[in-house]
This record gives C-alpha cells, structure tokens and sequence, in this order.
C-alpha cells in the first residue's frame, strides 16, 4: 500500500526518558502509534497489561517464540522482551507511524529484518542526571541502581548504531527532536553531551 507507516525504534539506558518521550509523541500525533511489548517482567506499580506491556510468564513466552510470533526478541536484566509480529505488520499496513521502545539488541534485530526503519538512541545529559533519574525511580534499592548505572554505560556504547541521536536535557526539545525526525523535517539539534564522560568506568 502507497500509505504505509514506517517503523521507528528507541533505544536508551534506562532511567533516559524514552518511554515517556515516545508515550508523548503518540498523544500529539495521531499518525503515531505506540508498539506495546511482551515482557516476563513483573509490572511496575501503575503498569497494566496491554497497555504499557502484555506480562507473559517465561514459558508463554518460549511458546511464542517457538512459533516466530516476534519481530524480535532479547533477554534484558535477566527479563524477556519481544515484539509481535502480527500486531506490527498490522499497524504498518493501517498507515500509522510505529514507535519501537526496545533495547539496542532489539533494534539492531529489527535493522537486518527492516532496513528502512529509522533508529534512535536517546541520551541523558549526564551521567549524575542518569543516576539521579534512577534513584527518583524509589523502586530499586541502592545496589540494583550501581547495577543499572553499570548497564547504562553498555547500553550507552551502541549509540553510534542509531540513525539519529538525540539527548533528553529538556524534555520538551527532546520531544520536538523526535517530532522532527518523525515528520521527516530535518536532523535534531546537535549533539551537545560529553558522550566520552557518559562511557566511562562508574
């Protein structure tokens, strides 16, 4: 079909925003719909099923993947995350602009299926407001926190993979970045972080 939508991935450390941005951007653009994952993980207070994730146990889980029902899928902090299939190629085929919320693993699985996909990785500006952002969470205790900092500069390494790159100093720049981006009107602003600080040792 002439209007098919295109797929857009985001990627980020977690505690970067990227949820929030891409939860953003559906509400203000109607050609933009949001890909909700399955994950084993348990919900966060607030999350619900099918809305923010489909929980699934582990061995629903392995059932699916058996039967190639995802588009990709990754272990992440010792959780699964997949992608539907179905549900994507659905969403395309309506004319609606998807966004991916998943890991670099994800997105790079994504890129050998779907070339044409437009890949972002969203930054913090820096590594304090990373952890800061992390331990607002009130969530994790202090050890699970230095874990995640640890992962976030993995995470963080990918980011020349990505299309794009984009840093979440001011939400609200970010989300007319990403708008951009999606609009196809131009590069977001340049990229103004000491990226060699934000990946080095913690």
């Amino acid at each position: 079909m002439n209007n098919k939508g295109r797929l857009f991935i985001f990627s980020a450390a977690s505690g970067t925003g990227k949820t929030s941005l891409a939860k953003a951007l559906v509400e203000r653009m109607p050609e933009a719909a949001f890909s909700v994952s399955h994950t084993t993980r348990a919900p966060r207070p607030g999350e619900e099923h099918g809305v923010h994730y489909y929980f699934v146990n582990p061995t629903q889980f392995d059932e699916m993947v058996a039967a190639e029902r995802f588009l990709e899928h990754a272990k992440v902090f010792d959780n699964s995350y997949g992608t539907s299939r179905a549900a994507t190629e659905n969403l395309l085929r309506q004319g609606k602009n998807i966004i991916l919320d998943i890991d670099w693993q994800g997105a790079r699985a994504i890129k050998e299926k779907m070339p044409e996909s437009v890949s972002v990785f969203i930054l913090p500006p820096s590594r304090a407001a990373l952890e800061e952002r992390l331990s607002a969470r009130g969530q994790d205790s202090p050890e699970v926190i230095a874990r995640r900092m640890r992962d976030a500069v993995s995470e963080m390494s990918h980011y020349k993979e990505f299309d794009y790159v984009v840093v979440n100093d001011d939400f609200d720049a970010a989300l007319a970045d990403l708008t951009a981006i999606i609009r196809g009107q131009g590069s977001p602003r340049p990229v103004q972080v000491d990226i060699q600080s934000l990946l080095a040792g913690s």
